[in-house]
């Protein structure tokens, strides 16, 4: 998951505005909370994949959905998320998101149905893109300008960052005990930020009201068309190893996701109101950074994945010694957020990007050494800590620059395509992974995909150097 961006304005704070009331603690507490565990839950389920997938008979190809279900959900579902937001009111949909958010954690724990089991992972990726912006927004709105709200900003940032290495640690205890617990348990912790957040999340600003005579735009055509086309590539994906290219279990749901691809392109070509704004996409500035972002999150999670099963299925590992071989790759995020405005403002951007795509490509290609992972201190720790470098270098500084050349009309459009983008990564490279290295005991196929990916994020790291550093706004909506 992306860390949330930190550009709420910088205004002089008012008198006393250091100083914060026992509603603000609590405010930042359940926002802060919860942030921890939307971003635990991109990793919760990295360890448990194993176990819980041989507990229900499937495959890599079929475990990998606990993986990617989620990412679905997020990415497919962040921007129509947003106009949620806009339409419906923060305080209404935060409140339903938690509710449903605890509701899909507590169905997926006690299901026995594989497909029931995605379906809430799915379920979970969407609530968590409806309440990990909108959480950044109520602090905006709620925190005195100037220190006060930077404060909050880097805590809210800083649990952010945390949840990965923590989902790791929670997935790895509580799947020694059942892997249902790893899915389950964000439900109480959830239901009680939610008895907090009913005193505390305030009402905000009205809901934008549509001009009379005219009904509110959700674009949910745009919405599903994106989820669906989706799903139905990893599900063309994950056949290919059992079925082939030309049987219809895998060249059906491929063909479906490019029409569907199709209608999403027109009806957000001609709606109204339309989810992707399309001049957006001609900001290279922003495409590059969300290109590398997504380069980035692809190869950590790709990686992550294959290692994960060598380390317990191979080595014969338990899920709580593989959590902690592979925290080196996440402790390196809760660095990011508290080094990145210093290392930002000292090098710019471009430099840092560039310099920190060089890290995957290093660590992945390590891989192709040993593509069956023997010994864990010269097999698995060099790339995890090159990958870890990769984001403590680069992944704050692609979320500055992706909105640094846009106006400030355009940035929230633009955070919610910048984060769908570093979320379908984690959809793709997952699913690719799983299906090169399903039934192998060699995972050079695999390795050299997460390779290519990682030379793909380094190749849009190095043309931002050709426009030079991006240290602050400017108000351009193309480069």
């Amino acid at each position: 998951m992306a860390p949330p961006q930190e550009s709420l304005g910088s205004a002089a704070p008012p008198a006393g505005a250091g100083r914060w009331s026992p509603r603000l603690w609590g405010l930042l507490f359940v926002l802060a909370g919860n942030m921890l565990i939307d971003a635990l839950e991109v990793s919760a389920m990295v360890v448990a994949v194993p176990v819980a997938g041989q507990a229900l008979g499937l495959s890599l190809t079929g475990a990998q959905w606990l993986i990617t279900g989620f990412a679905v959900g997020f990415g497919g579902l962040t921007l129509f998320g947003g106009r949620l937001v806009d339409l419906l009111g923060r305080r209404r949909v935060y409140l339903g998101a938690l509710l449903g958010f605890a509701a899909a954690s507590l169905a997926g724990g006690v299901t026995d149905e594989p497909a029931v089991l995605v379906a809430a992972r799915v379920l979970k990726g969407f609530f968590a893109a409806l309440t990990a912006p909108t959480g950044l927004a109520i602090i905006a709105s709620e925190f005195p300008a100037g220190r006060s709200r930077e404060r909050a900003v880097s805590v809210y940032a800083l649990f952010g960052g945390s949840g990965f290495a923590a989902g790791l640690l929670v997935s790895g205890l509580l799947t020694e005990v059942s892997w249902r617990w790893t899915v389950a348990f964000p439900a109480p912790v959830v239901l009680v930020l939610f008895v907090c957040a009913v005193r505390l999340i305030p009402r905000g600003p009205a809901p934008a009201a549509p001009p009379p005579g005219e009904p509110r735009r959700f674009d949910t055509a745009g919405a599903l068309a994106l989820t669906s086309a989706l799903l139905c590539l990893v599900l063309g994906i994950v056949s290919v190893p059992d079925h082939g290219w030309s049987d219809a279990r895998t060249a059906g749901p491929l063909l479906l996701a490019a029409a569907l691809g199709t209608v999403l392109a027109v009806v957000e070509r001609t709606g109204a109101r339309p989810l992707i704004r399309g001049r957006l996409l001609r900001n290279r500035t922003l495409v590059r950074s969300m290109a590398g972002a997504a380069a980035l999150n692809g190869v950590n999670l790709g990686l992550l994945l294959i290692l994960t099963v060598r380390l317990q299925t191979g080595l014969g590992w338990s899920p709580l010694r593989t959590a902690l071989a592979l925290l080196p790759a996440s402790v390196p995020l809760a660095v990011t957020a508290l080094l990145s405005r210093r290392l930002i403002a000292r090098y710019g951007t471009a430099r840092l990007i560039a310099l920190g795509a060089l890290g995957p490509v290093l660590g992945a290609a390590l891989c192709l050494r040993h593509p069956a992972p023997e010994r864990y201190v010269t097999d698995v720790l060099p790339t995890l800590l090159l990958v870890g470098a990769g984001f403590v270098l680069s992944f704050a500084a692609l979320n500055t620059q992706a909105t640094s050349r846009l106006a400030a009309v355009d940035r929230p459009a633009a955070v919610g395509l910048y984060q769908s983008a570093v979320q379908l990564a984690a959809v793709v490279v997952p699913a690719l992974v799983a299906a090169l290295a399903v039934g192998r005991t060699d995972d050079r196929p695999a390795f050299l995909l997460v390779t290519a990916v990682a030379v793909a994020g380094l190749a849009a790291g190095l043309g931002g150097l050709r426009t030079g550093p991006a240290r602050g706004a400017t108000p351009s909506t193309e480069e």
